[in-house]
Protein backbone atom coordinates (compact mmCIF):
# COMPACT_ATOMS: atom_id res chain seq x y z
CA UNK A 1 0.00 0.00 0.00
CA UNK A 2 2.82 2.42 -0.17
CA UNK A 3 2.08 5.76 -2.19
CA UNK A 4 -1.47 4.87 -1.44
CA UNK A 5 -4.22 6.85 0.56
CA UNK A 6 -7.16 4.63 1.24
CA UNK A 7 -10.44 7.20 2.03
CA UNK A 8 -12.58 3.72 2.12
CA UNK A 9 -13.30 3.10 5.50
CA UNK A 10 -16.96 3.15 5.32
CA UNK A 11 -16.29 0.05 3.18
CA UNK A 12 -14.28 -1.87 5.40
CA UNK A 13 -11.37 -0.60 7.78
CA UNK A 14 -8.17 -0.30 6.70
CA UNK A 15 -5.78 -0.78 7.90
CA UNK A 16 -6.61 -3.37 10.98
CA UNK A 17 -6.16 -3.03 14.26
CA UNK A 18 -2.69 -4.29 15.70
CA UNK A 19 -2.66 -8.33 16.43
CA UNK A 20 -5.63 -8.82 14.26
CA UNK A 21 -3.44 -10.69 11.64
CA UNK A 22 -1.14 -12.64 13.95
CA UNK A 23 -4.59 -13.77 15.79
CA UNK A 24 -5.83 -15.37 12.80
CA UNK A 25 -2.69 -16.51 11.59
CA UNK A 26 -2.04 -18.54 14.86
CA UNK A 27 -5.00 -20.17 15.05
CA UNK A 28 -4.90 -21.31 11.79
CA UNK A 29 -1.05 -22.05 11.97
CA UNK A 30 -1.32 -23.72 16.04
CA UNK A 31 -4.90 -24.93 16.05
CA UNK A 32 -7.52 -24.26 14.28
CA UNK A 33 -10.20 -26.14 16.36
CA UNK A 34 -13.99 -26.32 15.98
CA UNK A 35 -15.97 -25.20 19.23
CA UNK A 36 -18.96 -27.11 20.16
CA UNK A 37 -17.81 -30.25 18.72
CA UNK A 38 -14.07 -30.90 19.87
CA UNK A 39 -13.94 -32.26 23.23
CA UNK A 40 -10.33 -31.58 23.94
CA UNK A 41 -7.99 -29.06 25.52
CA UNK A 42 -7.43 -27.27 22.35
CA UNK A 43 -11.13 -26.77 21.48
CA UNK A 44 -11.70 -25.15 24.57
CA UNK A 45 -9.14 -22.89 24.47
CA UNK A 46 -10.79 -21.51 21.25
CA UNK A 47 -14.64 -21.45 23.10
CA UNK A 48 -12.66 -19.24 25.99
CA UNK A 49 -12.07 -16.96 23.54
CA UNK A 50 -14.75 -17.13 21.68
CA UNK A 51 -16.97 -16.20 24.84
CA UNK A 52 -14.29 -13.77 25.80
CA UNK A 53 -15.17 -12.24 22.60
CA UNK A 54 -18.82 -11.87 23.38
CA UNK A 55 -18.13 -10.52 26.68
CA UNK A 56 -16.18 -7.51 25.37
CA UNK A 57 -18.86 -6.59 22.99
CA UNK A 58 -21.80 -7.01 25.44
CA UNK A 59 -19.59 -4.53 27.61
CA UNK A 60 -19.24 -2.32 24.49
CA UNK A 61 -22.88 -1.85 24.14
CA UNK A 62 -24.02 -2.42 27.89
CA UNK A 63 -26.03 -5.55 27.67
CA UNK A 64 -25.64 -7.58 31.10
CA UNK A 65 -25.66 -11.18 29.64
CA UNK A 66 -23.57 -11.98 26.80
CA UNK A 67 -25.46 -14.74 25.64
CA UNK A 68 -27.78 -12.25 23.82
CA UNK A 69 -24.66 -11.69 21.77
CA UNK A 70 -24.88 -13.61 18.74
CA UNK A 71 -22.72 -14.06 15.87
CA UNK A 72 -23.24 -13.65 11.82
CA UNK A 73 -21.57 -12.86 8.70
CA UNK A 74 -22.49 -9.31 9.37
CA UNK A 75 -24.99 -6.87 9.54
CA UNK A 76 -26.74 -8.08 6.33
CA UNK A 77 -26.96 -11.43 7.56
CA UNK A 78 -27.94 -10.28 11.52
CA UNK A 79 -31.16 -8.03 9.92
CA UNK A 80 -32.38 -10.93 7.47
CA UNK A 81 -32.34 -12.57 10.70
CA UNK A 82 -34.99 -10.22 11.70
CA UNK A 83 -37.24 -8.96 8.88
CA UNK A 84 -37.63 -13.15 7.72
CA UNK A 85 -37.47 -14.56 11.10
CA UNK A 86 -40.20 -11.73 13.23
CA UNK A 87 -41.83 -10.02 10.23
CA UNK A 88 -45.28 -11.93 9.61
CA UNK A 89 -48.48 -11.55 6.70
CA UNK A 90 -50.24 -8.12 8.04
CA UNK A 91 -47.29 -6.66 9.86
CA UNK A 92 -45.68 -2.41 8.80
CA UNK A 93 -41.98 -1.71 9.52
CA UNK A 94 -40.98 1.72 9.38
CA UNK A 95 -37.33 2.39 7.62
CA UNK A 96 -35.69 5.50 7.44
CA UNK A 97 -35.13 7.39 3.93
CA UNK A 98 -31.31 6.31 4.78
CA UNK A 99 -31.33 2.98 4.64
CA UNK A 100 -28.99 0.24 2.61
CA UNK A 101 -30.14 -2.21 0.48
CA UNK A 102 -29.31 -4.53 3.71
CA UNK A 103 -32.51 -3.82 5.11
CA UNK A 104 -34.44 -2.75 2.13
CA UNK A 105 -33.78 -6.03 -0.31
CA UNK A 106 -34.91 -8.77 2.45
CA UNK A 107 -37.85 -6.13 3.16
CA UNK A 108 -38.78 -6.04 -0.84
CA UNK A 109 -39.15 -9.82 -0.69
CA UNK A 110 -40.99 -9.93 2.33
CA UNK A 111 -43.62 -7.69 0.71
CA UNK A 112 -44.44 -10.61 -1.71
CA UNK A 113 -45.80 -12.58 1.74
CA UNK A 114 -47.90 -9.75 2.79
CA UNK A 115 -45.47 -7.44 4.80
CA UNK A 116 -45.89 -3.39 4.48
CA UNK A 117 -44.02 -0.45 5.19
CA UNK A 118 -43.25 3.25 4.76
CA UNK A 119 -40.53 5.08 4.47
CA UNK A 120 -39.91 7.72 7.42
CA UNK A 121 -38.12 10.88 5.38
CA UNK A 122 -35.31 12.81 5.87
CA UNK A 123 -34.08 16.55 4.92
CA UNK A 124 -31.41 16.84 2.05
CA UNK A 125 -28.54 16.37 5.17
CA UNK A 126 -30.08 13.51 6.29
CA UNK A 127 -31.98 15.20 9.24
CA UNK A 128 -34.40 12.79 10.66
CA UNK A 129 -38.22 14.37 12.93
CA UNK A 130 -38.59 11.91 15.19
CA UNK A 131 -42.47 13.80 15.69
CA UNK A 132 -42.91 12.31 11.91
CA UNK A 133 -41.43 9.26 12.35
CA UNK A 134 -44.39 8.49 15.48
CA UNK A 135 -47.13 9.62 13.04
CA UNK A 136 -46.78 7.29 10.63
CA UNK A 137 -47.10 4.38 13.27
CA UNK A 138 -50.29 2.46 12.38
CA UNK A 139 -52.30 0.01 14.63
CA UNK A 140 -50.48 -2.90 12.65
CA UNK A 141 -46.81 -1.70 13.05
CA UNK A 142 -44.27 -3.81 14.72
CA UNK A 143 -41.51 -2.26 14.25
CA UNK A 144 -39.06 0.40 13.14
CA UNK A 145 -35.17 -0.20 11.65
CA UNK A 146 -32.78 2.59 12.11
CA UNK A 147 -29.63 3.26 10.46
CA UNK A 148 -27.99 4.25 13.27
CA UNK A 149 -25.67 6.67 10.56
CA UNK A 150 -25.96 7.14 6.89
CA UNK A 151 -23.35 4.90 5.45
CA UNK A 152 -24.16 7.92 1.96
CA UNK A 153 -23.09 11.01 4.48
CA UNK A 154 -22.25 10.29 7.67
CA UNK A 155 -25.09 12.08 9.28
CA UNK A 156 -26.33 10.33 12.63
CA UNK A 157 -29.73 9.87 13.41
CA UNK A 158 -31.61 10.33 16.97
CA UNK A 159 -31.91 6.82 17.91
CA UNK A 160 -32.23 7.67 21.80
CA UNK A 161 -35.52 9.52 20.71
CA UNK A 162 -36.68 6.59 18.36
CA UNK A 163 -36.02 4.39 21.15
CA UNK A 164 -38.55 6.57 23.27
CA UNK A 165 -41.55 6.14 21.07
CA UNK A 166 -40.41 2.12 20.30
CA UNK A 167 -41.01 2.17 23.93
CA UNK A 168 -43.88 4.09 24.38
CA UNK A 169 -45.67 2.96 21.43
CA UNK A 170 -44.91 -0.86 21.89
CA UNK A 171 -42.67 -1.32 18.65
CA UNK A 172 -39.39 -3.74 18.34
CA UNK A 173 -36.89 -1.11 18.21
CA UNK A 174 -33.86 -2.37 15.51
CA UNK A 175 -30.41 -0.39 14.96
CA UNK A 176 -28.14 -0.86 12.31
CA UNK A 177 -24.60 -0.36 14.07
CA UNK A 178 -22.50 -0.55 10.69
CA UNK A 179 -21.42 3.29 10.66
CA UNK A 180 -21.06 3.75 14.21
CA UNK A 181 -20.33 0.41 16.32
CA UNK A 182 -16.70 0.97 17.60
CA UNK A 183 -17.12 4.79 16.61
CA UNK A 184 -20.09 6.39 18.81
CA UNK A 185 -21.04 5.09 22.31
CA UNK A 186 -24.29 2.61 22.23
CA UNK A 187 -26.03 1.86 25.19
CA UNK A 188 -29.05 -1.07 24.31
CA UNK A 189 -30.72 -0.23 27.50
CA UNK A 190 -30.94 3.18 27.62
CA UNK A 191 -31.55 3.83 24.38
CA UNK A 192 -34.06 0.68 23.87
CA UNK A 193 -32.83 -1.04 21.16
CA UNK A 194 -33.93 -4.26 20.67
CA UNK A 195 -31.85 -5.56 18.28
CA UNK A 196 -28.73 -4.30 17.42
CA UNK A 197 -27.17 -5.24 13.77
CA UNK A 198 -22.96 -4.75 13.98
CA UNK A 199 -20.04 -5.18 11.73
CA UNK A 200 -16.87 -6.65 12.61
CA UNK A 201 -14.52 -5.19 10.08
CA UNK A 202 -15.66 -1.38 10.28
CA UNK A 203 -15.09 1.00 13.21
CA UNK A 204 -14.66 -2.30 15.31
CA UNK A 205 -11.42 -2.66 12.82
CA UNK A 206 -11.71 -6.24 12.79
CA UNK A 207 -11.42 -8.65 9.59
CA UNK A 208 -14.31 -8.59 7.11
CA UNK A 209 -16.77 -12.03 7.32
CA UNK A 210 -17.40 -11.46 10.77
CA UNK A 211 -20.03 -9.66 12.85
CA UNK A 212 -23.10 -10.15 14.61
CA UNK A 213 -26.49 -8.60 16.35
CA UNK A 214 -27.02 -8.54 19.91
CA UNK A 215 -30.94 -8.85 20.63
CA UNK A 216 -33.20 -7.96 23.67
CA UNK A 217 -34.76 -10.88 26.13
CA UNK A 218 -38.60 -9.75 24.57
CA UNK A 219 -37.59 -9.76 21.11
CA UNK A 220 -35.54 -12.87 21.40
CA UNK A 221 -38.23 -15.35 22.95
CA UNK A 222 -40.52 -13.89 19.40
CA UNK A 223 -38.00 -14.24 16.26
CA UNK A 224 -37.52 -17.71 15.06
CA UNK A 225 -33.80 -18.90 13.42
CA UNK A 226 -34.46 -18.34 9.60
CA UNK A 227 -31.29 -20.72 9.25
CA UNK A 228 -31.23 -24.25 11.10
CA UNK A 229 -28.80 -26.85 11.42
CA UNK A 230 -26.42 -27.87 13.77
CA UNK A 231 -25.51 -26.36 17.05
CA UNK A 232 -23.59 -28.98 19.16
CA UNK A 233 -25.99 -28.56 21.66
CA UNK A 234 -29.31 -30.92 22.01
CA UNK A 235 -28.28 -32.96 18.97
CA UNK A 236 -30.95 -35.61 19.86
CA UNK A 237 -33.88 -32.99 19.03
CA UNK A 238 -34.78 -32.02 15.47
CA UNK A 239 -35.95 -28.59 16.50
CA UNK A 240 -33.39 -26.01 16.80
CA UNK A 241 -32.66 -25.43 20.85
CA UNK A 242 -34.21 -22.34 22.28
CA UNK A 243 -31.36 -21.16 24.68
CA UNK A 244 -29.23 -18.68 23.57
CA UNK A 245 -26.53 -18.12 21.63
CA UNK A 246 -27.30 -21.55 19.95
CA UNK A 247 -31.11 -20.72 18.48
CA UNK A 248 -29.06 -18.73 15.82
CA UNK A 249 -25.98 -20.18 15.41
CA UNK A 250 -26.38 -22.91 13.26
CA UNK A 251 -23.31 -24.40 11.86
CA UNK A 252 -19.46 -23.95 11.95
CA UNK A 253 -18.58 -20.36 13.45
CA UNK A 254 -15.97 -18.55 11.44
CA UNK A 255 -13.35 -18.95 14.21
CA UNK A 256 -10.55 -17.28 12.17
CA UNK A 257 -12.96 -14.22 12.48
CA UNK A 258 -14.01 -14.15 15.91
CA UNK A 259 -10.33 -14.57 16.98
CA UNK A 260 -9.55 -11.11 14.69
CA UNK A 261 -12.13 -9.33 15.84
CA UNK A 262 -11.33 -10.30 19.84
CA UNK A 263 -7.51 -8.61 19.24
CA UNK A 264 -9.34 -5.46 17.75
CA UNK A 265 -11.71 -5.24 20.73
CA UNK A 266 -8.64 -5.52 22.79
CA UNK A 267 -7.19 -3.01 21.16
CA UNK A 268 -10.25 -0.58 21.25
CA UNK A 269 -10.19 -1.39 24.95
CA UNK A 270 -6.82 -0.20 25.54
CA UNK A 271 -6.92 2.75 23.32
CA UNK A 272 -9.98 4.00 23.61
CA UNK A 273 -13.20 4.42 21.15
CA UNK A 274 -13.32 8.25 22.15
CA UNK A 275 -9.50 8.76 21.37
CA UNK A 276 -9.90 7.48 17.85
CA UNK A 277 -13.69 9.21 17.30
CA UNK A 278 -11.61 12.43 18.35
CA UNK A 279 -9.09 11.75 15.44
CA UNK A 280 -11.19 10.79 12.67
CA UNK A 281 -13.19 13.88 13.60
CA UNK A 282 -10.71 16.21 13.44
CA UNK A 283 -9.46 15.18 9.78
CA UNK A 284 -13.27 15.12 8.93
CA UNK A 285 -13.59 18.64 10.40
CA UNK A 286 -10.17 19.54 8.12
CA UNK A 287 -10.88 17.43 4.97
CA UNK A 288 -14.61 19.51 4.78
CA UNK A 289 -13.58 22.97 5.77
CA UNK A 290 -10.85 22.32 2.33
CA UNK A 291 -13.63 21.01 0.35
CA UNK A 292 -15.48 24.44 0.91
CA UNK A 293 -12.61 25.94 -0.86
CA UNK A 294 -13.94 24.40 -4.13
CA UNK A 295 -16.00 25.56 -6.74
CA UNK A 296 -18.32 23.30 -8.24
CA UNK A 297 -18.54 20.53 -5.45
CA UNK A 298 -21.35 20.04 -3.45
CA UNK A 299 -21.39 18.29 -0.29
CA UNK A 300 -23.98 16.04 0.31
CA UNK A 301 -25.40 16.01 3.66
CA UNK A 302 -23.89 18.43 6.91
CA UNK A 303 -21.38 20.50 6.03
CA UNK A 304 -19.78 20.66 9.42
CA UNK A 305 -19.24 18.22 12.15
CA UNK A 306 -22.77 18.11 13.90
CA UNK A 307 -24.51 14.70 14.41
CA UNK A 308 -21.72 13.00 11.89
CA UNK A 309 -19.54 10.35 11.91
CA UNK A 310 -16.30 10.26 9.49
CA UNK A 311 -17.96 9.46 6.36
CA UNK A 312 -18.27 12.28 3.92
CA UNK A 313 -19.83 12.27 0.05
CA UNK A 314 -19.44 14.85 -2.30
CA UNK A 315 -21.13 15.43 -5.50
CA UNK A 316 -19.15 16.66 -8.71
CA UNK A 317 -21.28 19.28 -10.38
CA UNK A 318 -19.36 19.64 -13.63
CA UNK A 319 -17.86 16.36 -13.80
CA UNK A 320 -18.88 12.63 -13.59
CA UNK A 321 -18.52 11.06 -10.28
CA UNK A 322 -16.57 8.07 -11.42
CA UNK A 323 -14.18 9.68 -13.97
CA UNK A 324 -13.51 12.11 -10.91
CA UNK A 325 -12.83 8.83 -8.75
CA UNK A 326 -11.19 7.04 -10.91
CA UNK A 327 -8.01 10.29 -11.66
CA UNK A 328 -7.50 10.66 -7.87
CA UNK A 329 -6.66 6.92 -8.15
CA UNK A 330 -5.22 7.21 -11.24
CA UNK A 331 -3.27 10.31 -10.30
CA UNK A 332 -2.55 9.95 -6.62
CA UNK A 333 -3.48 6.66 -5.46
CA UNK A 334 -6.39 7.83 -3.45
CA UNK A 335 -8.75 4.83 -2.82
CA UNK A 336 -12.44 6.53 -2.65
CA UNK A 337 -15.74 4.31 -3.13
CA UNK A 338 -18.26 5.99 -6.14
CA UNK A 339 -21.91 5.23 -6.67
CA UNK A 340 -24.82 4.55 -5.05
CA UNK A 341 -23.30 2.80 -2.03
CA UNK A 342 -25.64 0.11 -1.98
CA UNK A 343 -28.29 2.81 -0.70
CA UNK A 344 -30.32 4.15 -3.39
CA UNK A 345 -33.04 5.07 -1.21
CA UNK A 346 -30.92 7.86 1.16
CA UNK A 347 -29.29 9.33 -2.32
CA UNK A 348 -33.37 9.87 -3.53
CA UNK A 349 -33.60 11.68 -0.12
CA UNK A 350 -30.49 13.65 -1.02
CA UNK A 351 -30.99 14.21 -4.27
CA UNK A 352 -28.16 12.23 -5.96
CA UNK A 353 -30.22 9.44 -7.77
CA UNK A 354 -28.72 7.50 -9.61
CA UNK A 355 -25.82 9.55 -10.40
CA UNK A 356 -24.70 8.50 -6.82
CA UNK A 357 -21.26 10.64 -4.96
CA UNK A 358 -17.87 9.83 -4.12
CA UNK A 359 -17.11 8.91 -0.59
CA UNK A 360 -14.52 10.03 1.81
CA UNK A 361 -14.19 7.50 4.91
CA UNK A 362 -11.54 8.29 7.00
CA UNK A 363 -9.86 6.71 9.94
CA UNK A 364 -7.66 7.33 12.97
CA UNK A 365 -4.54 5.90 10.68
CA UNK A 366 -5.09 8.66 7.92
CA UNK A 367 -3.21 12.42 7.83
CA UNK A 368 -3.64 15.86 7.21
CA UNK A 369 -0.95 15.58 4.35
CA UNK A 370 -3.06 12.79 2.75
CA UNK A 371 -5.84 15.07 2.63
CA UNK A 372 -4.28 18.03 0.97
CA UNK A 373 -2.71 16.14 -1.34
CA UNK A 374 -6.52 14.74 -2.25
CA UNK A 375 -7.62 18.24 -2.46
CA UNK A 376 -4.62 19.66 -5.00
CA UNK A 377 -6.00 16.72 -7.13
CA UNK A 378 -9.22 17.75 -7.06
CA UNK A 379 -8.56 21.38 -7.44
CA UNK A 380 -6.56 20.28 -10.88
CA UNK A 381 -9.24 17.95 -11.91
CA UNK A 382 -12.13 21.11 -11.56
CA UNK A 383 -9.50 23.34 -13.07
CA UNK A 384 -9.52 21.66 -16.11
CA UNK A 385 -13.13 20.42 -16.14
Amino acid sequence: MEDRIYFDNGSTSWPKAPGVAEAVSELLTNGAFNINRGNYTGAYEVAGVVLDTRDKLAEMFQVQDSRRVIFTPGVTCSLNYFIKGFLKEGDHVLVTGLEHNAVMRPLYQMTRKGVTYDVIPVDEQGNLDPAHAESLIRPETKAMIVSHASNVCGTVVPIEDLGEICERRQLFFVVDTAQTAGTLPVDMQRMKIDMLAFAGHKGLLGPQGIGGFVISDALGQKMEPFIAGGTGSQSDLLKMPTCLPDKYESGTMNLPGIVGLHAALSYLTKTGIDLLREKKMELTGYFLERVKELDGVRIVGRPDLKSRVAVVSLDFLKMDNAVTAFELERRAGIMTRVGLHCAPLAHQSFGTFPKGTVRFAFSACNTRKEIDICIEVMKELLANS
